[in-house]
């Protein structure tokens, strides 16, 4: 009997409850529509009233840079040209080697993967042959950098994880020996100005 009434009360404080939001419900009060207004947006009710609002987009603001010294600024410029020339090469090796690791995620047979991970690495050869050995020493330096912070990894790890060990340690010194190093990491304090650059460039933007 008990239980009863209980139910009794809960249905009676509900339809009490929805009689008394009935009895005062919140007026919606929209703007006035022009005749070429036509775009469905989001809106707020705020005390009633409909406020439509839409998303932007961030908007980045960056200083103009004073530098102290003519040749200050000739060292910058050319950072920025050097950044620019190799920063195409970097997102390519981070699209490639993405692809690879979703290929190579969705293939369990041992060998397909070995022939994913040597298309790739024909690939990224084939790039090297005809593009990158036409860099400089100082673009080489900071593409292997922008690699690191593209792909999270460096060249060396790379190397390592698609070709092993030995070759790794091979790549690795015949770029010592022209002024390289794989193993160069991506420092976004140490190398502010690079970073500078990229944000600036509109590479991610697009």
């Amino acid at each position: 009997m008990k239980f009863h009434r209980l139910i009794i009360l809960l249905i009676v404080i509900i339809t009490a409850g929805t009689l008394k939001a009935q009895e005062n419900p919140a007026p919606y009060k929209f703007p006035a529509r022009g005749k070429n207004d036509t775009i469905r947006v989001a809106s707020t009710n705020d005390n009633g009233e409909m406020i439509p609002w839409l998303p932007l987009n961030e908007v980045v603001i960056y200083g103009v840079r004073m530098f102290k010294t003519p040749a200050d600024q000739a060292a910058f410029n050319r950072l920025r040209y050097n950044v620019l020339k190799v920063m195409p090469y970097a997102l390519y090796a981070k699209r490639r080697y993405e692809k690879l690791e979703r290929d190579i995620a969705s293939t369990p047979d041992r060998k397909e993967q070995k022939k994913l991970i040597k298309q790739c690495d024909e690939e990224i050869k084939l790039m090297f042959k005809t593009q990158i050995k036409e860099l400089t020493i100082t673009q080489g330096q900071i593409l292997t950098k922008l690699i690191d912070r593209e792909v999270g990894r460096t060249t060396y790890q790379i190397v390592k994880e698609t070709q092993g060990g030995v070759k790794a340690f091979l790549y690795q010194s015949v770029a010592r020996v022209v002024g390289h190093n794989l193993k160069s990491t991506y420092d976004p304090e140490e190398d502010r100005d690079i970073e500078s650059i990229i944000r600036s460039s509109g590479f991610y933007q697009q």
